[in-house]
């Protein structure tokens, strides 16, 4: 086994190097990928710039990873339990997807960009730029030479609120040849359930590196919820009808909520996963077609009257409308991105609906179990359950309840430092 990952995690290496000339030709056009890989030019310049000028060698820096937004707000809870425990430290944030860049700047983080590419030069160069006496990966994103690259180095590294589901791609033959060595090179993996935690021995982890932490996703979104930014909801403060918050919407969950909301007397505020100009454009002619009046959320702030629909053209603001949220709807249940987080409505008190593929979502089926969370199907069954929804009061005590991992997430850290 360990003879064949090395072999495959060379495959890998070679198939990255390969693909970075063609580099330029994929950051053309407006898509994630183009995104991500414009995000990624100068970064190591940027290190280099930021480590000269603030990087101090008498403090231990701890570098956190998330890919995207719902690893990083696992991330974001660790680095306040962290910077609560030990101001002394300083702390780097990077992520991967283009998404996350508005997020990241929440994040008391001392440094903040995106993840060089996994090839040895860059991760190797970034890594003796920030110098981290720990590396902390988020929940899923393990990358092989920044692993071998970090070890070399001596650097402790950890992956928290660590998920493996039974399903998960991971354990398959060619993802599982690949990052096998990657997981062994681990000094812990945290994971959010014992049932993860078992299944991690499937990838070589030994049962003295695997413990249980939870979810940290609790802690996040249960503080963002005690502080939502009242400014941007200042707006909506006057309507006394009930409010829909659609977020992290695709075109997919927008072709059964449309025609559902247009029969409804309630208020709905739409937000879509990605603001693109197509993806706006797209959704404003779905709601003129059902005759919902509507503004986007730019010409609201600037003195535009709210209409029946908020169509929300930006991003890093919707953790803040789900307090809105008589009910809420959360994307990605129709389609193949996988349902976003239900935990952020769910600390509110908003009950929940989602699209049927929610099996990479845990949280989703304990809400379904719990009464506080309904499947639907189309946009029949939505209405339905707009009109009759789910309990909000038994969301917001299943987040109540499942706090503290933040805080055995900081510990982890420190045990390592």
């Amino acid at each position: 086994m360990v003879v064949w990952g090395m072999i495959a995690e060379t495959l890998y290496t070679l198939a990255l190097s390969a693909a970075r000339p063609l580099l330029p030709l994929a950051a053309r056009g407006e898509g994630k990928l183009a995104r991500a890989v414009r995000g990624r030019r100068g970064v190591l310049e940027r290190m280099a710039a930021w480590a000269a000028a603030e990087r101090d060698p008498t403090r231990p820096l701890v570098w956190f990873h998330a890919p995207s937004v719902g690893e990083g707000l696992q991330a974001r809870a660790v680095v306040d339990a962290l910077r609560a425990r030990r101001p002394d430290l300083q702390v780097a944030y990077t992520y991967f997807s283009p998404s996350a860049e508005a997020f990241a700047r929440s994040v008391a983080a001392d440094f903040t960009d995106y993840l060089p590419f996994d090839l040895a030069g860059e991760v190797g160069r970034a890594l003796d730029l920030l110098r981290p006496a720990v590396f902390a990966f988020s929940k899923t994103d393990v990358w092989p030479v920044l692993t071998r690259e970090a070890r070399s180095r001596g650097v402790r590294l950890a992956l928290l609120s660590a998920t493996l589901p039974a399903s998960s791609s991971r354990l398959g033959g060619v993802a599982r040849a690949v990052l096998a060595p990657a997981y062994a090179r681990l000094d812990l993996v945290a994971a959010i359930s014992p049932a993860d935690a078992e299944r991690f021995a499937a990838l070589g982890v030994a049962s003295a590196r695997r413990v249980v932490m939870g979810d940290a996703r609790f802690d996040q979104v249960w503080e963002r919820a005690q502080r939502a930014d009242r400014a941007i909801l200042a707006p909506f403060a006057d309507t006394t009808q009930p409010t829909l918050v659609a977020g992290s919407t695709w075109p997919a969950d927008e072709e059964h909520l449309v025609p559902a909301v247009a029969g409804l007397g309630m208020r709905v505020v739409l937000v879509p996963h990605e603001p693109t100009p197509h993806h706006l454009a797209r959704a404003e002619a779905a709601l003129a077609a059902h005759g919902l009046p509507h503004a986007r959320l730019s010409a609201i702030e600037a003195g535009a009257p709210v209409q029946r629909v908020t169509l929300v053209d930006r991003t890093g603001v919707l953790g803040d409308l789900y307090a809105l949220a008589d009910v809420a709807y959360v994307g990605g249940g129709f389609g193949t991105a996988g349902l976003h987080s239900v935990l952020e409505p769910a600390a509110f008190g908003a009950p929940v609906l989602f699209g049927p593929r929610h099996a990479n979502a845990r949280e989703a089926g304990e809400l379904l179990a719990l009464g506080a969370a309904a499947e639907v199907h189309d946009a029949a069954t939505l209405a339905a359950a707009l009109r009759t929804p789910p309990d909000g009061a038994a969301a917001r005590r299943y987040v109540q309840d499942n706090r503290g991992a933040a805080e055995r997430g900081a510990e982890i850290i420190q045990r390592l430092l």
